[in-house]
């Protein structure tokens, strides 16, 4: 992915190395956390009130500032670009509806962290919190996504950051809440099937970021569709199912199988129309 000529965003907020002073106790919450790290995009709201359930109490630790290592320092560049990027995506797309465009901020951390949805831990992997605008993400986790679920390279991380601020632009048009509403109103099986929509739209809207970026700024290389793509298989519930427990349960799921995933985030890139990302209305996902 050719990046380093980009623009830098100013909506960066970056905490790494900074530790917050609250830490969350019980070991249930610890185990909601551990499960959700294997997805993207979970709405916080829902899980950090489960988490501040199990007690929240204060960290004696003092907060300190640590030195970033010269490659934390060039992922953080990386992030402040691919931002950028989706700014400048999303300004004209929303422009063209008649829309202005809120920025969102971008809050990178280390191991903890605390956001107006509650207090999250890195465990969680990346998300959105609709309360303050702002997407999460410790950069750790692009470590993980290497190691656990064997997906390298730049664009799998940049379609990670794009995702969440997807979700960040159904806030803005109002889809979100209105799900989050709908979700409260339904059984469990309705609302999982709602927030599956609801994943799936926002890996399309990464799609359509990177087909506007790309005309853009001509940042694909060869086999960065193909790192995206394998990012977007690789965590799909049923393939996250079958490795955590050997079998599948679909009225389970969340956020879509790997076919659908990698099917959304296609027609985005293909089409790069907001438009051609409505699952809410489509016949088969």
């Amino acid at each position: 992915m050719r990046w380093k000529d980009g623009r830098r965003s100013v909506n960066v907020e970056d905490r790494r190395g900074t530790a917050p002073r609250r830490a969350i106790g019980g070991g249930i919450g610890i185990l909601v956390i551990v499960v959700i790290a294997m997805l993207f995009g979970v709405d916080p709201s829902s899980v950090l009130n489960i988490l501040n359930e199990g007690g929240v109490q204060e960290n004696s630790r003092s907060v300190q500032q640590t030195e970033l290592t010269a490659e934390e320092i060039e992922l953080g560049e990386f992030v402040s670009v691919v931002l950028a990027d989706t700014e400048d995506t999303w300004n004209v797309l929303f422009s063209q509806m008649g829309k202005t465009y809120r920025e969102p901020k971008l809050v990178l951390f280390s191991d903890a962290v605390d956001s107006a949805c509650g207090f999250a831990q890195a465990a969680m992997g990346p998300f959105y919190c609709p309360a303050d605008y702002k997407v999460y993400i410790d950069l750790s986790f692009y470590r993980d996504l290497q190691e656990r679920f064997k997906v390298p390279g730049d664009f799998a991380q940049a379609y990670v950051i794009a995702h969440e601020v997807g979700h960040h632009v159904q806030n803005l048009l109002g889809i979100l809440p209105q799900v989050h509403q709908l979700q409260r109103q339904s059984s469990r099986t309705q609302a999982n099937q709602l927030s599956v929509r609801l994943e799936l739209q926002a890996d399309c809207l990464a799609g359509v970021w990177a087909n506007h970026t790309d005309k853009a700024r001509h940042i694909l290389e060869r086999g960065d569709v193909e790192e995206a793509l394998n990012a977007a298989s690789s965590i799909g519930d049923d393939r996250i199912q079958k490795q955590s427990r050997g079998y599948v349960t679909p009225d389970s799921f969340t956020h879509g199988s790997s076919e659908q995933r990698v099917r959304w985030f296609s027609t985005g890139l293909k089409k790069g129309q907001i438009g051609a990302c409505d699952t809410f209305n489509a016949n088969s996902l």
